[in-house]
């Protein structure tokens, strides 16, 4: 990611999605995923508005592959990091 706003969502994203869902008025699913929309307008309620076309160039952009969206882009998450309790239903191999 070469654009800075671009590097300051990801470390936004990296807080809330991980750490501290309810500090911004989110609450995850016990799977990680919270609706894309609703992400967005808890964002602009907190003083940091992200536009849907910065947020999917943040998923697709991040080389560490931090964040995803569902099948039906609804949905996002972080895929790694959480300090609290998710399951991301992914199996050990």
């Amino acid at each position: 990611m070469s654009d800075s706003r671009l590097v300051k969502i990801s470390k936004y994203l990296s807080k809330y999605l991980r750490h501290t869902p309810d500090a911004i008025g989110i609450k995850l699913a016990p799977s990680g995923w919270v609706a894309v929309d609703e992400l967005l307008t808890a964002c602009a309620k907190n003083k940091f508005p992200i536009s849907r076309q910065k947020l999917e160039a943040v998923v697709e952009s991040n080389e560490k592959q931090r964040f995803s969206f569902d099948s039906t882009g609804t949905l996002i998450r972080a895929n790694q990091g959480h300090s609290i309790k998710v399951d991301l239903q992914v199996s050990a191999q």
